[in-house]
């Protein structure tokens, strides 16, 4: 992740996520985002850690394509913090990377840690960090629900 601080500070690993550095430079890259992009990186609720649509802690479910260059991705919600399931859609596709160590099933992911949305040429990035791995997606826009 190029802005979100997940391992503490000076590399030290704390345990402690801390999105305020992606925060502070959102209101520049907002404007390089398209529309679906911009309206789910700057949604209020978010990187409110303790809110209820904050990404943390939601695990990826499945992945399915829908098109020639879409696909979705389900994100289930942890009972304790959020009450509803994310939907994100992805339009225009043109890179999808899951690491994760010896695993090829997006659901190995484990719970999401945060994510980042970023310009992209020809739409934007958004790198979903979870425990143990990260999940990548290239594409022109995406719109989540």
């Amino acid at each position: 992740m190029k802005y979100v601080d997940l391992d503490g500070r000076d590399g030290e690993a704390t345990g402690i996520v801390d999105p305020r550095p992606y925060l502070a430079r959102l209101p520049a890259l907002a404007g390089q985002l398209p529309p679906g992009a911009r309206a789910f990186a700057t949604d209020p609720g978010h990187y409110d850690l303790a809110g209820r649509r904050c990404v943390k802690d939601l695990k990826p479910q499945a992945v399915r394509r829908t098109g020639d260059d879409e696909i979705e991705i389900r994100f289930g919600h942890n009972c304790r913090q959020h009450e509803e399931d994310l939907l994100v859609r992805y339009a225009g596709v043109s890179r999808f990377q899951v690491d994760v160590l010896g695993f090829c099933d997006v659901s190995a992911l484990g719970d999401v840690i945060l994510d980042e949305l970023l310009p992209y040429p020809e739409g934007c990035t958004h790198e979903i960090a979870c425990r143990p791995g990260t999940l990548v997606v290239a594409c022109r826009d995406l719109s989540a629900e």
